[in-house]
């Protein structure tokens, strides 16, 4: 049951009570070549594709003909059928073919004249429907067929779903969900800002052309230089939030559940309700529906009230007996349905926000149900109760993939069966950690216990058994679990065939750290050792291997770069082995070959592992490594093997060049001397000019196809290739550290420098050889991945905002960020410091909240459940409150029970003290965080409190209190704090409104959808834009069908549609698809997300470009406002949002207040690109422009001066932005001496002058608009 879902419908949270398929919607990180998303350049996103066919993935250019047929599969024609149900005028629907009869169910179940109906079959000439049949294999089922909506009788079950149900339609508009972080439901404010949908609504509201209406005064707390940073406007009032009351009550009636003889008259629960009119009623669910029956809170008297009423309908009985609900109840179903889907469709996985308005706790019977029944999501609708993951799992696994339609329905599967259990499994660790879950194994200690709880496995981040003692104990235990995620994460992105993985979830909650997994059928029954027929379950003292294993782990060794190599067990046999020693394999009772413990997919990162008599290369030496780690599990990050391997890939493909060049020089040099005397000379000098003034080898250097042809007939070893030539293959192959010395092949062995793990004298060269490559490795991520992320910062080709994006960079480049210090060091020896500001902030920023979340990771796990929130907040005081002694509130029956309680001293977590943590200080917190900097960063920080560091560093105190509650799942009040008061302290206990989970887990990948994606973005900057479009639509369809309607990859691709739309001149499909990318990025990845802030500047350019002035402006002030909070003031992308809100206004006749943006702009871009760059010289112009405008030729000719100066030093005087300058400038003479003119006359002649008048003039909105078009980089390019 996995149909597409229909074009025309977008399901509810509300309304998918019954489908298993329901939260196809995913979510993740960022695809790894999102480019165009800061208008990046073209080298972003072409990388995808060289690794994609580096590792001999050949797929054919989605472009081909071969893929178009599979692509017509898909888009079968839709259909339109009538659909008639009781009390409403028939009414159509258009369908696919695709669609299960379920997804119709969906519909009716969402449309506002149908949405209270749940239990119905849908009927075809008085056939019933098989819910879980395609509509195309339905016999009769056609164009125009008339589909019957028939009401069928209730059982227990269904009666419950259609009271969920109800609530959910009560509850549509509550953001409650949202801020509590259930259901997968998460806010976004866009409508508040846009007034509702931007569509056709815009133009009926008002024509942008009557200025007078419009109100462009930005809030103060957003002007240039405020320094006030207001959190209460992260969440303005969303008016529809205020909700329509329609009852006071709806819950279970305490008469539940009937007697027999009731039940055997079809009463199948009670309700009690209590209207907004004050009546108390109580309801009876019977299999024919509800009615009112006759007893009261103390008398049990089941007999139907008079007047009886039978409805099929919760709502219609409701609707009788009180004319409130029927007002309220309607008017909330029609504001339900014009909210934009993107605002209610659940996420595929939870977001959290990390500030929540204080809310009114209701009555909720639905809810408090849920909460005490171990329901998971639907389950309890599933036979058998729990799911068995792993079966599940592994099952779409093995679904077939030949052809698109196949690997489409497979990746769908995989993707929902994994929401499905990222959600399970958060919800089982969290109840883990809640002490809601039975041990099984309860005699042990707590931090060596272990859960089962819905078929999956639970286990703490702790040492248990010394299992991790050699390799830093506790410490190794909690970095185990995410490498083994990203091991997972690896093999499942290769996808072999046969060989199954865990599914895997790392939740970090309250301090502490559970791996979640499904597990293995049959491996609780046996011993460890019987059952591990691969790998070794002691570090290598004991290893074992097995045929079918090495079969299978050698097809993914080469896209994962590990080489085959023998190791010696116990008994000092050889055994060959294809991944590390600890990766085990185990057959399942299901037959199916399993590995798990990936923790050492990755070879080791030297750099944090000194290994005693290797001497390490200079440039690791320089920067002071090795340096010893917490623990020995450093292992380099897959984007550093990758890009290390590609980096050897050019130096091997320069260095067989130019030995062939010398080659073919030397041979003409014995036979073209003799003719005319030609000296060989220039041919091998100009390659290593080349090589040496470029240091990337260019494609033209010549010979380099030679080399690519040589090589491969070399691979293919038909004996065509002359000795000389395998010779230069071979001394390249040498010289790159090639596993193979007749092509070009880079592996690592997983186990060089593993403690315990020892080599036969046989390999003991090739141990050497992989030896020097981890040393060149680790020494390449320091001599290029560090510099070159910091000269791309510099570039401004990547433009972090906060620690997550910073974060996002690092990893792009293969850098962890325990290298963070390190780079932090790098940028303030580098020349240009200054242009790296941000960076450096961010950086420091990063740096103290990562220290400060190690610090509160043990501290919270001191800490009772009763004495939770008073310890966070004692916490953040002591982080970040200008207060110089905050004392902690201990909770009251600390205070009074002094009986020790002996019997609960098992529950508790951690050993410490429960109240130790209320004696923390400022001065002791902060001294620890720059302790914790120094030894695991390596970084020296200058601060003894949160006020120096907010000098020092110049960080703002609201920045570090997102990054912490980001980083920690902390949630506090919205509402304004004052760090700075040395009275009292910021943080009440109050102000700490819940804690969440911080989740770790696999994004499957929709790898059709992302091919599509990628050569669409490939044309887009070869310039056809035409083909490009096509392309990415046909990824928006494909993304759609694998992951539902959101996802980060579904935003990057609605932005470039938008863009492509905006630059093809269709101004308002291009603002309805920016719209849904906003709305996507506020949902999927948070309101204030950086990405976020980008989607409101683009989304404000299609505005101002469908003269929606007002909004246009109000998109720019929120965006504005959430990079202030996020960051601050000082950064270059500032000075893009400055320009185009200066832009805006200056279109508005707002001139002084255009100015103040235009000219923080001008500081920064001089700050920033250097005070002679083209950015600062068009910043010039805008900002003369607007003087202009006013009148004041003197500043006007000041600022076109600079610019002209500029443009002539940096194009020359006849480049045609030169001339325009000067054109400019004569102009702007030409008015400055009519204004002197007209002056003068006015002096020498009073007032009675008779003065020609001055000609101001407004700019034309079409010249704002080019402005804004050359600032956001658009540029209309002529379509081929």
């Amino acid at each position: 049951h996995l149909g597409k879902p229909p074009a025309c419908s977008v399901p509810v949270p509300g309304s998918t009570k019954l489908e298993p398929p329901r939260r196809t919607w995913g979510s993740g990180e960022h695809p790894s070549g999102m480019a165009l998303m800061n208008g990046s350049g073209p080298h972003e996103s072409l990388k995808g594709e060289k690794e994609a066919r580096q590792n001999g993935h050949e797929e054919a250019d989605p472009g081909e003909d071969g893929n178009d047929q599979e692509v017509i599969v898909i888009q079968d024609t839709g259909f339109t059928v009538k659909i008639c149900a009781p009390g409403i005028e028939p009414f159509s629907l258009q369908v696919s073919p695709q669609e299960m009869v379920q997804e119709i169910h969906q519909v009716l179940m969402d449309r506002e004249d149908t949405c209270h109906r749940t239990c119905f079959s849908l009927q075809l000439d008085g056939n019933v429907l098989d819910n879980f049949a395609e509509l195309k294999t339905i016999e009769g089922l056609q164009e125009g067929s008339l589909l019957k909506v028939v009401e069928e009788p209730y059982t227990v079950r269904e009666a419950r779903i259609h009271v969920r149900h109800i609530r959910d339609l009560l509850k549509s508009l509550d953001p409650s969900d949202a801020f509590n972080g259930v259901d997968c439901n998460s806010l976004s404010f866009l409508s508040v800002f846009t007034e509702g949908d931007l569509g056709d609504s815009g133009k009926r509201k008002k024509k942008g052309t009557e200025m007078e209406q419009i109100d462009c005064t930005p809030p103060e707390h957003i002007l240039p230089g405020s320094k006030e940073r207001p959190l209460c406007a992260l969440q303005p009032q969303n008016r529809d939030w205020k909700p329509l009351q329609c009852l006071k009550v709806l819950t279970m009636s305490g008469w539940n559940p009937p007697p027999g003889n009731r039940k055997m008259h079809g009463d199948l629960m009670y309700l009690y309700v209590i209207t907004v009119e004050d009546r108390h009623v109580s309801i009876t669910a019977s299999t024919r529906g509800f009615y009112l029956n006759q007893s009261t809170a103390y008398n049990f008297n089941p007999k139907p009230a008079n007047p009886s009423f039978l409805s099929h309908s919760l709502v219609e009985l409701l609707n009788q007996i009180s004319p409130t609900f029927k007002k309220n109840f309607s008017a909330l179903q029609k504001k339900r349905v014009q909210r934009h889907p993107f605002e209610r469709i659940a996420t595929p996985f939870q977001v959290y926000s990390w500030t929540a308005p204080q809310a009114e706790h209701a009555m909720d019977c639905v809810r408090a149900e849920d909460a005490y029944t171990s329901r998971l999501g639907y389950e309890e609708h599933i036979p058998g109760q729990t799911r068995d993951w792993n079966e599940e799992l592994q099952t779409t696994r093995e679904l077939p993939r030949k052809n698109l339609p196949e690997r489409l329905l497979r990746e769908r599967a995989i993707f929902k069966v994994h929401s499905d259990f990222t959600a399970a499994a958060t919800r089982g660790a969290m109840a883990v950690i809640d002490g809601n879950v039975m041990a099984i194994n309860p005699s042990e200690e707590t931090k060596m216990q272990m859960f089962i709880w819905n078929n999956i496995f639970f286990s703490l981040g702790f040492d248990v058994r010394d299992h991790y003692k050699d390799f830093g104990g506790d410490v190794a235990a909690y970095v185990a679990p995410t490498n083994d995620l990203n091991g997972v994460r690896t093999y499942n992105a290769v996808d072999v065939e046969g060989l199954y993985t865990l599914g895997t979830v790392v939740v970090d909650y309250r301090g502490y750290r559970v791996t979640a997994q499904s597990i293995i059928p049959g491996i609780l029954e046996r011993e460890q050792e019987q059952s591990v027929i691969y790998g070794s379950i002691d570090f290598g003292k004991t290893v074992v291997s097995h045929p079918k294993y090495l079969e299978l782990l050698e097809k993914t060794s080469r896209p994962l770069k590990i080489q085959k190599h023998k190791v010696l067990n116990d008994k000092n046999e050889e055994v060959e082995l294809c991944s590390s020693v600890e990766c085990k394999g185990i057959i399942g009772n299901d037959g199916r070959h399993y590995i798990l413990d990936l923790l050492r997919t990755f070879p080791p990162d030297l750099n944090f592992l000194p290994v005693e008599g290797e001497e390490m290369p200079e440039e690791c030496k320089k920067m002071g490594f090795p340096k010893q780690h917490r623990h020995k599990l450093c292992c380099l990050r897959q984007e550093l093997v990758d890009a290390f391997v590609e980096h050897r890939y050019l130096l091997f493909m320069k260095l067989a060049a130019l030995q062939l060049m010398q080659q073919k020089a030397n041979k003409q040099e014995s036979s073209g001397a003799l003719e005319n005397g030609a000296s060989p000379e220039n041919g091998t000098a100009d390659s290593e000019k080349s090589e040496s003034e470029d240091g990337k080898i260019d494609d033209n250097v010549t010979g380099l196809d030679q080399v690519k042809e040589l090589a491969e007939t070399i691979a293919s070893d038909d004996g065509t290739v002359d000795p000389k030539s395998r010779e230069v293959i071979r001394n390249a192959c040498k010289a790159v550290g090639s596993i193979s010395d007749t092509s070009f092949d880079i592996r690592f062995n997983p186990d060089i420098f593993s403690p315990g793990v020892r080599f036969p004298e046989s390999s003991k060269e090739e141990v050497q050889d992989q030896k020097q490559l981890l040393k060149d490795a680790a020494a390449f991520l320091l001599s290029c991945q560090i510099p070159g992320l910091v000269k791309d910062c510099l570039d401004h080709t990547v433009l972090p905002m906060d620690g997550a994006t910073l974060a996002e960079a690092m990893h792009q480049r293969g850098i962890n960020m325990r290298y963070l210090g390190k780079v932090i060091n790098f940028i303030t020896k580098t020349p240009g410091r200054a242009q790296l500001d941000h960076i450096f902030k961010i950086g420091i920023s990063e740096l103290i909240t990562r220290s400060a979340k190690h610090i509160f990771k043990t501290y919270l796990q001191g800490v009772e459940l009763s004495g939770l929130s008073a310890a966070i907040s004692h916490f953040l005081n002591c982080f970040l409150s200008s207060f110089p002694n905050p004392i902690a509130h201990l909770p009251a029956d600390e205070l009074v029970s002094k009986k020790k309680n002996k019997k609960r001293k098992n529950r508790n977590l951690g050993n410490a003290d429960n109240t130790a943590w209320a004696s923390m200080t400022p001065q002791e917190l902060w001294k620890n965080i720059c302790s914790e900097a120094k030894n695991y960063f390596d970084f020296s920080l200058e601060c003894e409190n949160a006020d120096q560091a907010a000098e020092v560093y110049n960080l703002q105190k609201i920045t570090l209190l997102r990054e912490i509650s980001l980083k920690t799942g902390v949630q506090i009040l919205l509402k304004e704090y004052n760090f700075d008061s040395r009275h009292k302290p910021t943080f009440t206990e109050e102000d700490i409104l819940n804690i969440f989970p911080v989740v770790k887990h696999v994004n499957p990948k929709a790898s059709d959808a992302f091919h599509f994606f990628q050569s669409g973005q490939a044309k887009v900057q070869q310039g056809f834009l035409k083909e490009g479009c096509e392309l990415i639509n046909e990824a928006l369809n494909l993304f759609n069908n694998v992951y539902g309607a959101m996802h980060v990859e579904i935003c990057a691709c609605l932005r470039l549609l938008a863009r492509l739309n905006y630059i093809m001149g269709d101004y308002s499909e291009a603002l309805s698809n920016q719209q849904k990318a906003v709305l996507m990025s506020e949902r999927v990845l948070g309101i204030e997300h950086p990405n976020t802030i980008q989607e409101y500047m683009h989304l404000a350019l299609y505005c101002f470009a469908n003269s929606q002035l007002s909004t246009a402006l109000n998109l720019l002030y929120r965006a504005r406002y959430l990079m202030l909070l996020v960051f601050g003031e000082d950064h270059p992308e500032m000075a893009l949002l400055d320009n185009n809100i200066g832009l805006v206004l200056h279109g508005v006749m707002e001139y002084d207040l255009s100015l103040r943006f235009l000219e923080n702009a001008l500081a920064i871009s001089s700050k920033y690109h250097g005070s002679k760059s083209l950015k600062v010289a068009l910043s010039h112009h805008l900002v003369a422009r607007v003087y202009e405008s006013k009148a004041e030729f003197r500043s006007a000719l000041q600022h076109e001066k600079e610019g002209y100066t500029i443009y002539k030093n940096q194009l020359g005087e006849h480049h045609e932005k030169t001339k325009e300058s000067s054109e400019y400038l004569k102009y702007l003479t030409q008015q400055a001496v009519a204004l002197q003119r007209t002056m003068n006359e006015i002096y020498k002649n009073g007032s009675n002058a008779n003065i020609m008048p001055l000609k101001f003039t407004a700019p034309s909105m079409a010249s704002v608009l080019e402005q804004l078009n050359i600032i956001n980089g658009i540029l209309f390019i002529p379509l081929r």
